[in-house]
């Protein structure tokens, strides 16, 4: 059973094993798996992008969307085909509606180790403050 968040294909058909993965249809990208976290200063965002290098990953604002996309580069071995696989789309795409609270502009990202990090600011009038009392 496939998820939102995964595909799976089989590349060769038990019967005739004549399917190759190279012949079958293109996927639809993969949703990358997300945590969310609020704190009083903005949004963190983290996205699991194993495979993607900075090269191949897009990450842009088109009003108030958050877009990301990602590419995998998969390398094989020339005279290799694969009989199986669980995951054959190479992209990654996923979107995020920004609230009016958050500045768009300021949004900070970082690719570790496979993992997305985004940090998106709360606007400065938004943030909690402390207020001083005099006497």
């Amino acid at each position: 059973m496939t998820t939102p968040n995964e595909v799976t294909t089989h590349a060769a058909s038990a019967r005739d094993g004549k399917q190759s993965l190279m012949n079958a249809t293109p996927a639809a990208a993969i949703r990358p798996l997300v945590d969310i976290f609020e704190t009083a200063d903005g949004i963190t965002l983290r996205a699991d992008m194993p495979g993607v290098s900075k090269e191949g990953l897009n990450l842009r604002v088109e009003g108030a969307n958050l877009l990301i996309e990602g590419t995998i580069n998969i390398v094989t071995e020339q005279r290799m085909s694969a009989l199986y696989a669980d995951v054959r789309s190479t992209q990654y795409r996923r979107s995020f509606v920004l609230g009016n609270e958050l500045e768009a502009a300021n949004i900070d990202a970082n690719l570790q180790d496979g993992i997305l990090t985004v940090r998106i600011p709360k606007r400065a009038d938004l943030r909690p403050r402390k207020i001083e009392v005099r006497s």
